[in-house]
């Protein structure tokens, strides 16, 4: 266990499922104050309950982070409650197929809204109470912010921007004791592709065709890019901030296939 953790107030967003909350539940584990943000209330109380489990308390909100007045309202309830805030992870996503010539003007912004607008107002939202603790950030980013696939344009060009919002905030925030990092995963068995639009069976073949995508021979576990996530909001990773880490079984070194 990291005791750097301990105690420290910790917001999640996209906490009801997937990597979001195997993140939550990473932190409560390590007796950090976890706020779980996110639209699905059955959802948020399974995350209570397993926060709960492992001996913590935690503070959940029924948010959607595209909301431009809830957004605030979770950072202000978050500080109201606990008088500081030292780690915002920002998890909530949303992916949808398109290409150049099919992409509409309103998959678009629906998915630039989530992956890129929301992660940007919450940064910045919690950019003043993250320099008085000296805390961080962790972005949940994607192998396709690092490399373009077919299919995904909105998807792979809000995860470009969403590196890039990183790295950008990274220097900025630097001077001032904070430090903003990002993880890029391959395949990992979510929900997010069957929220997407992809049907059960053709979400198993996807799974079952990415074993042969990612050179380890298998797709990740949200657990796993939690692991990852703990380690750069810990003072372990003190000395890091603007990276993008690659965590995708081998997948970003690859040709397209």
């Amino acid at each position: 266990m990291n005791d750097s953790l301990a105690d420290k107030v910790v917001l999640v967003t996209g906490a009801t499922s997937g990597i979001g909350h195997a993140v939550a539940v990473k932190f409560a584990a390590a007796s950090a104050r976890v706020v779980a943000l996110g639209r699905d209330q059955a959802a948020l109380r399974e995350v209570e309950s397993a926060v709960k489990n492992l001996g913590g308390e935690p503070v959940t909100m029924t948010v959607d982070v595209t909301n431009t007045e809830q957004g605030q309202r979770a950072i202000d309830e978050t500080i109201n409650r606990f008088g500081r805030l030292d780690v915002l992870v920002n998890a909530a996503g949303h992916i949808s197929t398109g290409s150049i010539e099919n992409t509409s003007l309103a998959a678009w912004d629906a998915m630039m809204n989530v992956n890129l607008r929301a992660v940007f107002q919450l940064m910045q939202i919690a950019a003043p109470h993250l320099i008085k603790s000296k805390g961080n950030i962790v972005n949940i980013s994607s192998v396709t912010g690092l490399r373009s696939f077919p299919g995904v344009l909105a998807y792979c060009v809000s995860k470009a921007g969403l590196d890039q919002l990183t790295r950008c905030a990274a220097l900025e925030l630097a001077p001032r004791g904070v430090r903003v990092s990002a993880v890029n995963p391959g395949v990992v068995v979510t929900e997010i592709h069957k929220r997407g639009g992809m049907s059960e069976a053709d979400y198993e073949k996807f799974l079952e065709h990415s074993k042969t995508t990612h050179p380890l021979g298998r797709v990740g576990e949200p657990g796993e890019i939690a692991e990852l996530v703990f380690f750069l909001a810990s003072e372990k990773a003190s000395w890091i901030t603007g990276a993008t880490y690659s965590i995708d079984g081998g997948r970003a070194l690859t040709c397209a296939r």
